[in-house]
């Protein structure tokens, strides 16, 4: 099914490239059928290529999703022309009386500061609380996820001596857990981080669930309150080519970056170029690298269960779905 979006929003044309099936919402107000509704808090510095890869894992669901962008009032992007802000994007105070069956929020350039010298640490907690009575089911992305745990569990975060940077194994603690049906023993996630958080800190708290976790990079996914909530610390929602094009970005920039681990093939850069220069056993699909995501990754960014068997009938628009249908929603799913 297609996806409903804004019209105009530059992910559109880039994913028709991709046979990606999106509509406006036009064309969506004629269909008789109750969409999805996602709001994305995003807070990477490039917008437009996060609202790309999200609408992209998005589209892998047999129902219409309709996608709202909300972004900090008290912060001005520098990476996004401000038309492009002010056509897509809305203050929180402007959807705060809005309900949605799942909420994203995606990491920010901030890890390093201390949470409370964040400028926008007060709205953005302000917005994390109302998402627990507004979002049925709420997956927080890399410093978000480290942000959430902090605000609500207080989880501490550590710097890391180097960035954690590149694709690495991980296994599951909870097989069982829906957000993992389908999923094999192992997977392999993107990080890109100069902090983290601790298994033993999470293990503390009684209504955490850790899920998830690497021998190499740690934590990667806990759950809190039976599916409503998930923080996951690395960057399933990356395309194939985000960890080049940051491994670029610093090496132009001049900052101390390693070759990320696990991505080239034979880890060395500089002796291929172009797709073959990623490692086909996470990234490339037969040379294609549209076909595949990194190995074995998260698909989707949220969980299309929501309403299947029927759990459509009491999710009205405009109201909280029934108590139990998060069970359904929980977090992003798909290989």
């Amino acid at each position: 099914m297609p996806l409903n979006l804004q019209k105009n929003l530059p992910a559109i044309e880039l994913l028709k490239k991709e046979h990606i099936f999106v509509m406006d919402a036009l064309r969506a107000s004629s269909q008789d059928i109750r969409p999805l509704r996602v709001v994305v808090l995003n807070l990477m510095p490039l917008k437009i290529t996060t609202e790309t890869d999200l609408v992209r894992l998005l589209s892998n669901t047999p129902l219409q999703v309709e996608m709202d962008l909300m972004k900090i009032k008290g912060h001005t992007p520098k990476n996004t022309p401000i038309e492009h802000m002010r056509e897509f994007y809305k203050d929180f105070d402007a959807m705060k009386d809005s309900y949605y069956d799942g909420m994203i929020v995606t990491g920010a350039p901030v890890e390093q500061m201390p949470f409370e010298e964040v400028t926008y640490w007060e709205e953005i907690t302000e917005i994390f609380d109302w998402a627990r009575t507004h979002v049925t089911s709420t997956l927080y992305i890399c410093w978000a996820a480290q942000a959430g745990l902090y605000h609500f569990y207080n989880i501490p975060k550590y710097d890391l001596p180097s960035k954690m940077f590149g694709v690495f194994r991980h296994t599951l603690r909870e097989p069982f857990v829906p957000i993992f049906r389908g999923f094999d023993d192992e997977f392999y996630v993107p990080h890109s981080r100069h902090t983290e958080v601790r298994r033993e800190d999470i293990l503390k708290v009684p209504e955490l669930a850790l899920l998830s976790e690497s021998e190499e990079s740690g934590v990667y996914m806990a759950m809190a309150r039976g599916g409503r909530e998930f923080f996951i610390t690395g960057h399933s929602e990356y395309s194939p080519y985000t960890l080049n094009d940051e491994y670029i970005r610093d090496l132009n920039k001049g900052l101390p970056i390693s070759v990320p681990k696990n991505y080239y093939r034979n880890d060395d850069r500089r002796k291929q170029s172009g797709a073959d220069a990623l490692r086909p056993a996470h990234f490339i699909c037969d040379g294609n690298p549209h076909a595949a995501d990194p190995c074995r990754v998260l698909r989707a960014v949220f969980c299309m269960r929501l309403f299947r068997d029927g759990c459509r009938r009491g999710a009205a628009a405009g109201s909280m779905p029934e108590r139990g249908d998060h069970l359904r929603l929980c977090g992003a799913v798909f290989v």
